[in-house]
C-alpha cells in the first residue's frame, strides 16, 4: 500500500515538472527570439538528470528551482535560449559532480562560461566573513562585467529564493533579506529591473516586518475604492483629450508597493493616512511613428495642461535625458478638482516594456541597428567605471563594498562640461566626482571649478542642469580629507589609491630614516625596539610607525633614545613562543554557551538582564521587530530589524545573525524617545506630561524643550512596557489641541 502511494507522489511530481516545463516552452515561444527548443530541451533533461532524487527545504523537486529561474529569465527579464538554458542548468556545477568542462562539451563555450560565472557567485553574494563577503561581492562586477547575463540571470534566482523563502530558517531569511535589500535590489534598479527591484523590496520587507506588510497591505485594499473614485473622475477628462488627439493607448493605476509606502512612513514621520502619493498615473501610448514619440510626449503633456494646472518644480523630463538604467517617461504633477497633487507618468510602449525590463527590451528594439542607444552607452560607461575600480587593488574590501554601494541606488543629476557635453553623476556629486569622471589627472589635481561661471570649492554639491569648468594645479594632490568631498565610487576609489601609493613612499622613506637614526645611536633594530617606538608614538603596527616617520608627522629625537634604553616590560615576550604552549583553562560560568542559530532567542526579562543586551543605537522594546547579533566573543546584542547598522550587518555578517521574539511580563519597563512638534501655546507642555504621566501612567526620565518663532519642539525619553503603550501615547498626543506632529524617535 505504501509502496503504490509512492509511486503515486512519483507519478505526480513528473506530471508536475512536465507541465512547468511545456509552461516554460510555451512562454519561450511566445517571444521573438529564435526558436531554439530543441537545446532548451537537452538542457531541461540534462538538469533534471542531475537534480535527479534531490529536494528543496520546501519539499519539492529540486528541478522546480531551475525551471521557476528559467521562466523569470524569459517572461520577466526578456531573455533567449543561451540565458535560458544556463538558468536551467546554474546549479549542476555547484550541487552535482558535472564540471564546467562536461557543460562546455554539451552546450558549448558561451553557457559554459554563463555557468561558470555563476557558479562562482554561489552560496549569495556574501561569505561567512564581512572581508570575504565584499571580495565575493567583486568576483559579482567582474563576471557581471564580462557577461551582463551573469547577473540577471543571479538577480532571476535571487528573486525565486525570496518568492520562497518562507521555507528557510529565521536567521537565514534575516541574512537573505538583508542581503537583498543591500545589493539585488540595487542592482535590479540599475539595471532597470523596475519590477523584479519592487518585488524584491516588497519581500525583502514582507519577511523583515510580516505585521507592517499586511498592515499596510490591508490599509492598501481597504483604499482601493476610494483611489478607483479619485482615478476614475481624474482620468475622465483626459481620455476625452487624448481621443481628440487621435492616440491608440491605455491609462493605468500606479500605486506605491507596500514597502515604499512604508519606506515613506519612516523617512517622514508620518502615519499611513498622510502619505499622500500613493496614487499615480500612468499613460502608455503606441507613437504614430517611432521618430516622432517625443513629440508625442510633450503633445501629451500640453493636453494635459489645458485640463489641469500642473506642479511648475516637478516636471521630470527622462525622455530629452534618459537616466543611466535606461528608463525613459516624462512625469508631471497636476492638481486634481479634489484639490491633491496626481503626478502622470507619459510613456511609450517601447518606454513602458525598457522600464519594466530593462536591458533585454533595449536588444528588442534594436532591429538590426548597429548603433547604440543613449542608455546603452550609459550602461557601457558604467561597466567601463566598475572595471576601473576593480583595477584598482583595494586592500579593505569593505571600503569598496561601500563606495559601490553610494553608486547603486542613487538618483542622477546632468551636468554639462563647458563644451556643453552631458555628464550623468549620482545625486549629491561634488565639483572633485566631476573632475574625476573627466579624468584621474584632472581630478588628483582640482582645486576647485567654476559653476555657472561662478567660483566654487571642491566639495560644492552640483545640481541638475550646472555648466562646471574644473580648475587646476600642479601642486594639488589628495589629502584623507578629500575622501569626505567624494560621493562617487570612482572618484574614493581614485583617491584611496593615490593615497595608497604616497604613503607606500612615505613608508619606505621613513623606514630607511629609522635605520639611519638606530644605526647613528647605536642600537640594534630588532621586533622589541620597533614595538616600544610603536607605543611611544600611537601607532598600531610597523607600517604605520614608517609612514609617520616619512611624512613628518613627528621626529626622532633624544625622547627616544631614553625610552629605548628603558628597562623591557615582561609582557614583551608574549610576542614571541617559549617552549609548549600552556593551554588555558576556561571557567565554565564565563564561557559564552553555543548557540543554536536555528532556534529563535526567546528575549525574556531573565534573559535580558543576564544573556542578552539591548543595542544602544535603536533601543528595541517588545513589539518591534528584531534579530539577534552575535559578535565574535560570543555576545549576543539584540537590534530593531530597521536599525541603520542592523542593515549593514544583515548583509556582511549574514551568519552572525539570530532570529528572536519577545516573551517579557508586563512588569519589565524600557526607555522610549518620543519627538513632539507643534504650535507654541501657553500650558501646551503641560498638557503634553498630563496624558503621559496621568492619562497613561508612564514615568519621565528626560526632557528636552525647544521654543523658536512659535514653533515647539520637544524629545522626551519615558519608561514603557512595549511598542502598544507607545502608539497608545502617541495617539492620545495627537488630541492636544496644538500638537501638529507625534513621532518616536
Amino acid at each position: 500500500m505504501e509502496e503504490a502511494a509512492l509511486q503515486n507522489q512519483a507519478e505526480l511530481e513528473d506530471k508536475m515538472v512536465d507541465d512547468e516545463f511545456q509552461s516554460l516552452v510555451k512562454a519561450y515561444l511566445a517571444t521573438k527570439h529564435r526558436k531554439k527548443v530543441d537545446i532548451i530541451t537537452k538542457a531541461f533533461n540534462f538538469a533534471k538528470h542531475a537534480h535527479k532524487g534531490v529536494r528543496r527545504l520546501s519539499g519539492e523537486p529540486y528541478i522546480m528551482h531551475p525551471l521557476a529561474v528559467a521562466k523569470i529569465v524569459c517572461t520577466e527579464i526578456g531573455l533567449g535560449s543561451t540565458s535560458i538554458c544556463s538558468a536551467l542548468l546554474h546549479d549542476v556545477v555547484e550541487d552535482t559532480d558535472y564540471t564546467v568542462e562536461d557543460i562546455e562539451n554539451m552546450f558549448g563555450k558561451k553557457i559554459a562560461q554563463i555557468v561558470d560565472g555563476l557558479t562562482k557567485l554561489s552560496g549569495g553574494v556574501f561569505g561567512d566573513r564581512a572581508q570575504l563577503q565584499a571580495e565575493n561581492f567583486k568576483k559579482l562586477l567582474l563576471t557581471m562585467s564580462d557577461d551582463i547575463r551573469v547577473i540577471l540571470i543571479k538577480i532571476a534566482d535571487r528573486l525565486h529564493n525570496m518568492r520562497t523563502l518562507g521555507a528557510q530558517a529565521p536567521n537565514k531569511r534575516y541574512k537573505i533579506a538583508g542581503e537583498t535589500l543591500y545589493i539585488y535590489a540595487p542592482l535590479a534598479n540599475r539595471l532597470g529591473l523596475n519590477k523584479i527591484k519592487n518585488e524584491l523590496e516588497d519581500l525583502s520587507f514582507k519577511h523583515e516586518h510580516p505585521d507592517e506588510y499586511n498592515t499596510i497591505e490591508g490599509k492598501l485594499a481597504e483604499t482601493q475604492a476610494e483611489r478607483d473614485s479619485v482615478f476614475d473622475s481624474f482620468t475622465a477628462p483626459i481620455r476625452e483629450q487624448l481621443d481628440s488627439l487621435g492616440l491608440n493607448y491605455e491609462i493605468k493605476q500606479r500605486v506605491k508597493t507596500p514597502y515604499s509606502v512604508w519606506n515613506k512612513m519612516q523617512t517622514k514621520h508620518v502615519p499611513f493616512e498622510e502619505v499622500f502619493d500613493i496614487l499615480a498615473v500612468r499613460i502608455i501610448f503606441d507613437p504614430k511613428d517611432p521618430k516622432t514619440e517625443l513629440n508625442e510626449c510633450f503633445d501629451i503633456y500640453v493636453g494635459l495642461c489645458k485640463i489641469y494646472k500642473s506642479h511648475p518644480d516637478r516636471l521630470r523630463d527622462w525622455v530629452s535625458h534618459p537616466k543611466a538604467n535606461g528608463y525613459q517617461a516624462l512625469h508631471v504633477t497636476l492638481m486634481s478638482n479634489s484639490g491633491e497633487w496626481i503626478e502622470v507618468q507619459i510613456r511609450s510602449r517601447r518606454m513602458n516594456e525598457i522600464a519594466e525590463k530593462g536591458l533585454a527590451a533595449h536588444w528588442k528594439y534594436k532591429d538590426g541597428e548597429k548603433t547604440e542607444t543613449s542608455a546603452e552607452l550609459e550602461l557601457d560607461k558604467w561597466l567601463n567605471t566598475i572595471k576601473e575600480i576593480l583595477d584598482d587593488p583595494q586592500p579593505d574590501a569593505m571600503d569598496f563594498l561601500d563606495s559601490i554601494k553610494l553608486n547603486l541606488f542613487a538618483s542622477e543629476i546632468f551636468v554639462f562640461t563647458p563644451k556643453g557635453e552631458l555628464r550623468t553623476l549620482p545625486a549629491g556629486s561634488t565639483t572633485l566626482d566631476f573632475a574625476f569622471t573627466i579624468h584621474t589627472f584632472v581630478g588628483s589635481h582640482c582645486i576647485g571649478a567654476k559653476v555657472n561661471h561662478k567660483l566654487v570649492a571642491i566639495d560644492y554639491k552640483l545640481q541638475s542642469g550646472d555648466q562646471v569648468e574644473v580648475l587646476t594645479s600642479k601642486t594639488a594632490h589628495p589629502t584623507r580629507q578629500w575622501l569626505s568631498f567624494a560621493s562617487t565610487a570612482k572618484a574614493k576609489t581614485k583617491i584611496k589609491a593615490i593615497l595608497r601609493r604616497e604613503e607606500r613612499e612615505a613608508a619606505r622613506k621613513g623606514e630607511y630614516m629609522l635605520d639611519d637614526f638606530l644605526r647613528k645611536n647605536n642600537v640594534v633594530k630588532d621586533t622589541i625596539v620597533i614595538d616600544k617606538l610603536c607605543k611611544q608614538h600611537e601607532c598600531q603596527k610597523p607600517e604605520d610607525l614608517y609612514t609617520a616617520i616619512g611624512l613628518g608627522n613627528f621626529q626622532l629625537g633624544p625622547v627616544d633614545i631614553s625610552s629605548l634604553s628603558e628597562k623591557t616590560d615582561k609582557r614583551w615576550k608574549r610576542l614571541f613562543s617559549f617552549g609548549k604552549k600552556k593551554s588555558k583553562k576556561v571557567d565554565a560560568v564565563d564561557a559564552p554557551e553555543p548557540v543554536d542559530r536555528k532556534k529563535m532567542l526567546s528575549l525574556t526579562d531573565e534573559n535580558l538582564r543576564t544573556k542578552y543586551t539591548l543595542s544602544e543605537c535603536c533601543r528595541p522594546i517588545p513589539g518591534d521587530d528584531v534579530m539577534g547579533f552575535v559578535d565574535e566573543n560570543g555576545h549576543i546584542s539584540i537590534h530593531k530589524v530597521q536599525c541603520p547598522d542592523c542593515q549593514k550587518l544583515k548583509s556582511t555578517h549574514g551568519n552572525s545573525i539570530l532570529g528572536a521574539r519577545w516573551d517579557t511580563s508586563d512588569q519589565a519597563l524600557f526607555p522610549v524617545d518620543i519627538f513632539i512638534k507643534g504650535i507654541d501655546t501657553q500650558g501646551l507642555l503641560h498638557q503634553i506630561t498630563e496624558v503621559i504621566s496621568v492619562l497613561h501612567s508612564a514615568n519621565i526620565i528626560r526632557l528636552q524643550v525647544n521654543c523658536k518663532s512659535g514653533i515647539f519642539e520637544s524629545t522626551i525619553q519615558m519608561f514603557v512596557h512595549g511598542t502598544k503603550e507607545v502608539k497608545g501615547i502617541i495617539s492620545s498626543l495627537k488630541k492636544v489641541r496644538d500638537v501638529k506632529e507625534v513621532t518616536r524617535v
